[in-house]
């Protein structure tokens, strides 16, 4: 028999920053969460002992309840919480609190009971968790920077002394105090006479925003760090590690630094760390894997904020390494410039790092003056360049990207103002000139691939077929694919937009759609040739309409059917540059091209040009990794976070069970769309 599902325990969110905590219906799904206490209240809920949660604490005490302590778990987010980033993980505690020492917690529980749940297999993950968590470098926030590498003495030994915010409530009810910091300092220098002493600030001490616990008075013979390092930088340069309660001496044990702690943290006591404090309940040996799977895989609730769903430590970690380095890549500031007003909202969020800032500009050379000002980079709509707007940089040294849209795209035109769902950026050229080297042509020519990303490129590539998806995701309006006979050769002519840059910059003597229709006619002279306009060019928003004669040539139109429905009743796709060859290579049909596109020249296309700069013959699922992968970046349509290929995949796919976008229609239309989106002001979501 199926169980009766459970009913959620009624609880009594006590503290109203706590209710504003994203993600917090998701991280307690066995709970129906309250802003005021009623009478069937089970439980109450805050923010670990914070004062904020005091009032509610008492109320518990008095009606003999739970209080269901919350916390940031231990690999929460790219940038801090003071700065209003969401977290990934969550602990909640109906014992204590794993920084109170002073009494028992769900998680010192969990530690002293492992023998009882640890199993070979949880083992086994929590060892592989460990090992990804030291290869990828990750920390609980990221914001920090690579470690000034001129501050170390080469030839010395070094020691870490970790210091932390002043009123941590980690330190007090961590069985310590701030004379515990100057007992560390002195520690480490008599322990240590001959090593170098590198004291290490908190990263929100760092920033301004708090202050730290060791004095400057404490400082003497030390080596000070007082900027936000990654934390995987300085532990790899290091010998030993000093800390009180930090975190930090919990990622130095998985990196197998020896730890020496002032304080009585939840990885303290269990025979792994050299001890000061006693809590004198622990003192039973327990291995590393036990501690990371009690705290990171059966103590820690994960949700992914692309989804909005929970899941599990492995996913939440992939997630935290993917918006740390895509944060990497954006930190800094950024000028941007030759952007419609339209674009600037999806463009931010595109662009958003809580390492950057974008400023949008009307000129390049005012966009140029504000990234040297600020050491940062330019970044321009490929689209617009020209003599003139390059010569508004030609004074700027600095990082120059241009900008264009993926290869999955969104559902619905750009040019009816549905903002791009990915955007590749280029810092060489750009992927549809074949005049000059860009980043993907480069990174097609020269990369490895691993066998972990062919596989996922792999099953990328039978995804988006199966799911049926493309760069526009339109629907179809009509099924006269039926009526094309099956005995005769199907050879679909792709049309384009005329004065597309692909065209300008990737063709030779073809750069009609009517003379691409005689190309074909005259490559097969005895197929059923059938003609597709370009969406926008049917849409009346571009040029690229067919003459008389190439009309006579054309054996049937695709104009209202969907370029994936096309793709499943041909044989041939011929074009001059258009993404739908790369499309109908992902379908496995044979394409035929009469330009340069990004996908041509590498093998795997019949090309009537030549490629001087691309000797590599590829296989399908290397053009897919460099392509969909490696060379695009990608926003979630839903929370406007940083996101992955296969997300967008996902979003694009469940989209179909709505209804299709409504393309406004009219000159009127148009214009207020165009309007409603410049004037979209929503903020981009803070990781």
């Amino acid at each position: 028999m199926t169980p009766e599902p459970v009913a959620p325990t009624p609880a009594w969110v006590c503290a109203p920053g706590v209710r504003r905590v994203p993600f917090l219906s998701a991280f307690l799904p066995e709970y129906a969460l309250s802003a005021a206490p009623g009478p069937d209240t089970a439980a109450v809920m805050g923010w670990g002992l914070k004062r904020t949660a005091a009032a509610g604490r008492a109320w518990a005490r008095a009606r003999a309840i739970p209080y269901v302590a919350l916390e940031d778990g231990f690999l929460r987010s790219v940038g801090l919480g003071e700065t209003g980033a969401a977290s990934l993980s969550l602990i909640v505690d109906d014992l204590g609190v794993y920084y109170d020492a002073t009494r028992p917690s769900r998680l010192e529980t969990l530690i002293l009971e492992a023998p009882d749940w640890m199993t070979p297999a949880l083992e086994a993950r929590a060892r592989a968790l460990i090992d990804r968590i030291v290869e990828s470098g990750v920390s609980k926030t990221n914001m920090g920077g690579p470690l000034d590498r001129s501050l170390l003495q080469p030839g010395r030994r070094r020691v870490l002394v970790v210091d932390q915010t002043l009123g941590d409530a980690s330190i007090e009810y961590g069985l310590a105090s701030t004379a515990s910091f100057e007992a560390m300092v002195a520690a480490a220098l008599a322990d240590e006479p001959d090593a170098q002493i590198l004291v290490k600030r908190h990263p929100a001490v760092a920033a301004g925003r708090k202050q730290g616990c060791i004095g400057p008075g404490a400082l003497d013979r030390v080596t000070l760090i007082d900027a936000d390092v990654r934390p995987a930088d300085l532990l790899a340069e290091v010998d030993a590690v000093y800390t009180v309660t930090s975190l930090l001496g919990f990622e130095a044990l998985l990196r197998g630094l020896p730890v020496r702690c002032f304080g009585a943290p939840f990885y303290a006591g269990w025979g792994l760390t050299r001890d000061e404090v006693d809590t004198g309940r622990r003192g039973l040996p327990r291995s590393l894997e036990a501690i990371a799977a009690a705290a990171l895989l059966r103590y820690s609730r994960y949700v992914d904020p692309v989804t909005g769903r929970p899941c599990e430590a492995e996913a939440a970690l992939e997630r935290l390494i993917a918006l740390r380095d895509r944060a990497d890549r954006l930190a800094g500031f950024t000028a941007a410039v030759g952007f419609a007003p339209w674009k600037h909202a999806p463009v931010r969020r595109l662009l958003n790092s809580p390492k950057g800032a974008v400023r949008y500009f009307a000129s390049p050379d005012r966009a140029a003056r504000a990234a040297k000002r600020h050491s940062g980079r330019v970044i321009y709509w490929a689209a617009r360049e020209s003599e003139a707007f390059l010569a508004g940089l030609s004074g700027f040294d600095g990082p120059v990207l241009r900008m264009e849209d993926g290869f999955i795209r969104s559902r619905g035109l750009g040019s009816d103002f549905f903002g791009a769902l990915s955007v590749s950026l280029d810092d060489l050229g750009v992927y549809y000139d074949a005049t000059a080297p860009s980043r993907l042509e480069v990174l097609l020519e020269t990369a490895a691939f691993p066998e972990a990303r062919l596989a996922r490129a792999a099953a990328l590539r039978e995804r988006i077929v199966g799911a049926r998806l493309s760069k526009y995701n339109l629907p179809s309006e009509g099924d006269a694919f039926t009526a094309w006979p099956a005995d005769r050769e199907r050879v679909l002519v792709v049309g384009q937009v005329e004065n597309d840059k692909s065209i300008l910059k990737g063709c030779a003597d073809i750069r009609t759609n009517s003379a691409l229709v005689a190309a074909a006619r005259d490559a097969h002279p005895d197929a059923f040739l059938i003609f597709k306009n370009h969406p926008d060019v049917l849409a009346g928003n571009r040029p690229g309409r067919l003459g008389p004669e190439a009309l006579d040539a054309v054996d049937a139109l695709a104009d209202r059917l969907d370029i994936v429905d096309c793709l499943d009743h041909v044989d041939v796709l011929a074009t001059m540059t258009s993404l739908s060859g790369f499309e109908a290579l992902l379908r496995g049909r044979r394409v035929e091209t009469w330009g340069r596109p990004f996908y041509a020249g590498w093998g795997l296309t019949h090309d009537r040009l030549d490629f001087p700069r691309r000797s590599r013959r590829l296989t399908l699922d290397q053009l897919v990794a460099g392509a969909l992968i490696d060379y695009p970046i990608y926003v979630s349509a839903l929370t406007g976070w940083p996101c992955e290929v296969e997300d967008v995949l996902d979003q694009l796919d469940a989209a179909r069970a709505s209804e299709a976008p409504v393309r406004p229609t009219g000159r009127v239309a148009r214009f207020l769309k165009g309007v409603a989106a410049s004037l979209d002001r929503r903020p981009p979501p803070a990781y």
